[in-house]
C-alpha cells in the first residue's frame, strides 16, 4: 500500500466555498485542515467552518464465504485505536485494505485476500460502498462477498511479514458467527455489515453457490 505524498484537492460542490486548505501534518495519510462554508437546506448562507480530514482514500474488504459448508472465514488482530478507545483490543474482523493509486476495487480485493488469509476466491459479489468515518475521514470502502473453498482448520495464523502482520484466521459456522453479530461480539461496522448482509443473502448464495 502506497504512501501519498499530498492530499488530492476537495472536488467542487453546489453551495460549497472552500475558503483554505493547510495540510498540517504529510504523513503515510495527510491530515488537512479545511475551512470552508456551505449553503444551509433553507438556502441561506452558511457560517464559517474549520474542520480537520484525514486522507485515507479507498479501502477494499471482504466475507469469505463457503455455500457448500455453511462457513465464514474472519480474522482477528491486535488494534490500537480500539483500544484507546476502550474496546477489547483484539477485534473480531474480515480481511481489508486499501487500494493502490487506480487500483479496480475487485483486483484490490482478491490481492487483499491472499495477503490476509491465504485464502483464494474463486468469485466475487458486491456488497455495497460506505464510508466509514463520515464526520472526519474520507475512507471509503467497497464490500464484497468472497466465494470460497474454507479448510477445516478452526484457526491459523496469516498476514505479510514485510508488513508486521499479525493475523489469526477464524473458519466458523455461519450461523454461529450470525449470533456474534446479535450478541455484539463483532464490534467494528466492516465486518457488522457484512453479516447482515450475509444473513439476508445466505439462503441465496446457498442455491447459487454450490
Amino acid at each position: 500500500m502506497s504512501a501519498r505524498d499530498k492530499a488530492p484537492p476537495i472536488p467542487p460542490f453546489p453551495g460549497l466555498d472552500i475558503l483554505s486548505e493547510e495540510t498540517v501534518w504529510n504523513g503515510r495519510f495527510p491530515l488537512q485542515r479545511i475551512r470552508f462554508r456551505k449553503r444551509r437546506f433553507d438556502g441561506g448562507k452558511g457560517g464559517e467552518l474549520t474542520w480537520e480530514l484525514w486522507r485515507r482514500g479507498s479501502a477494499v474488504a471482504m466475507l469469505p464465504y463457503d455455500a457448500v459448508r455453511d462457513r465464514v472465514a474472519l480474522i482477528e488482530q491486535f488494534r490500537l485505536p480500539a483500544h484507546a478507545a476502550g474496546l477489547h483490543p483484539i477485534v473480531t474482523e474480515v480481511a481489508a485494505g486499501l487500494l493502490e493509486p487506480d487500483e479496480d476495487p475487485e483486483a484490490a480485493a482478491h490481492r487483499e485476500l491472499t495477503e490476509e488469509t491465504a485464502l483464494v476466491a474463486t468469485g466475487l459479489e458486491r456488497i455495497g460502498r460506505y464510508i466509514l468515518a463520515q464526520g472526519g475521514c474520507d475512507e471509503v470502502i467497497t464490500l464484497f462477498a468472497a466465494r470460497c473453498a474454507l479448510p477445516d482448520d478452526a484457526a491459523t495464523l496469516a498476514g505479510l511479514a514485510t508488513e508486521h502482520e499479525d493475523i489469526r484466521l477464524l473458519i466458523l459456522p455461519a450461523e454461529e458467527a450470525l449470533a456474534m453479530l446479535d450478541d455484539n461480539r463483532i464490534e467494528n461496522a466492516t465486518a457488522a455489515l457484512c453479516l447482515h448482509w450475509l444473513a439476508r443473502h445466505r439462503a441465496r448464495l446457498k442455491r447459487e453457490w454450490v
